[in-house]
């Protein structure tokens, strides 16, 4: 028979010992990152400077808080708000990313990703207006493209930790479904660098707000004000669906239609537990769940052995928007579809626009 106490005992000492262990790297890690940021803040360390607007959409913690989709909304926004907006990224694991590309919106020919990367096709292909620039060294890139570009701003992707170039505005996102506990730097958490960081930031958007309970939610915004030197504004987001779509971006299904649907769950994400759970919400039958590391490239091995699976299964494969992008460089087999989705906001909205709005000059904040 187990005996409960000592089963408590065992894990409270393996808790101890796995702080004791970690917490000096911890502090290192987080003292490394608080020194380079005063480095660049006293000029140690020299920023480049643009004529233009830079906004960062960034985050503290590895893995996935929604980065991409943020950026969407605000590229939209901007550019219904007549800016020519122009996105620098990395574009993790694409040929080009140790060089330089540049996508044009509407361009639609040597569109690879295996060239750029999945999340630049993927925000190029939302943006009506603007350009996507490519590459790790960023502000030599923009340097390079930006009289061809001309853009009235510019948008920083994945740029908290990326202090090379000076920024106007510090948006960081945080995922409401990661656990408190995790809040710490790493290793002994999950967070890239320290909440002192958040010093530095000018708005605080909570990502996944619905997938979480209120208490949970405060307890986080809680935790986060006590390292802010003065108030950001805090907004708080869900995704809105907009339905399944095949691979010619055709609309298939409606949420509605979803449940009982059998499907084959496909992700190369950081964070694939949100995408499964986000379409059991809407009652999908999940007959297996196949995940990939993030920003993988699918083979035809791959595709094949899936669609095999779903034959077998008689059921559909559902992946990701941005896992699509890459998906449909392998296959156009009817049976691999997408969801869509957008950014909604649940609060905060009107703060973060007033904010934005004054930054960039415009003489009348949306409503």
């Amino acid at each position: 028979m187990v005996n409960i106490e000592q089963l408590k005992k065992k894990i409270k000492l393996r808790a101890m010992a796995r702080y004791m262990a970690f917490a000096p790297l911890s502090v290192a890690w987080d003292w490394t990152y608080r020194i380079r940021r005063i480095f660049y803040e006293y000029g140690v360390l020299k920023k480049t400077t643009f004529k233009v607007p830079v906004i960062s959409v960034g985050n503290l913690s590895f893995g996935g808080t929604g980065k991409t989709p943020m950026i969407v909304w605000l590229a939209e926004w901007m550019i219904s708000h007549d800016l020519t907006p122009v996105v620098l990224t990395r574009g993790y694991k694409g040929q080009l990313e140790y060089s330089s590309g540049l996508l044009k919106s509407g361009q639609k020919f040597r569109l690879n990703p295996y060239d750029y990367g999945d999340e630049p096709l993927m925000i190029s292909n939302k943006m009506s207006r603007g350009a996507v620039i490519v590459g790790k060294k960023r502000a030599e890139n923009l340097l390079k493209y930006f009289s061809e570009v001309k853009p009235d701003v510019v948008l920083l992707d994945d740029g908290f930790q990326h202090l090379q170039i000076h920024r106007s505005f510090n948006i960081v996102l945080f995922d409401a479904t990661m656990a408190l506990n995790l809040y710490k730097a790493a290793p002994l958490g999950y967070l890239r660098e320290g909440l002192t960081s958040l010093k530095d930031a000018d708005a605080i958007i909570i990502t996944r707000g619905d997938m979480v309970t209120q208490d949970k939610i405060n307890k986080l915004i809680s935790k986060l004000q006590e390292y802010f030197h003065h108030t950001p504004p805090i907004a708080l987001t869900s995704y809105k669906a907009l339905g399944v779509f095949d691979v010619h971006d055709k609309y298939i299904f409606s949420n509605h239609e979803l449940k009982g649907l059998k499907a084959i769950a496909v992700t190369a994400i950081a964070s694939p537990d949100a995408f499964y759970r986000y379409l059991e919400s809407f009652g999908v039958d999940i007959c297996e769940k196949v995940s990939f590391p993030d920003h993988y490239f699918f083979t035809p091995e791959d595709v094949n052995e899936l669609l095999i699976k779903a034959s077998q299964q008689s059921a559909i494969i559902i992946c990701s928007e941005k896992d699509m992008v890459k998906m449909k460089r392998v296959s156009l087999d009817s049976r691999i579809m997408f969801t869509k989705v957008k950014v909604e906001f649940i609060s905060g909205e009107n703060e973060l626009i007033q904010t934005l709005s004054k930054v960039l000059h415009l003489e009348s904040p949306p409503q």
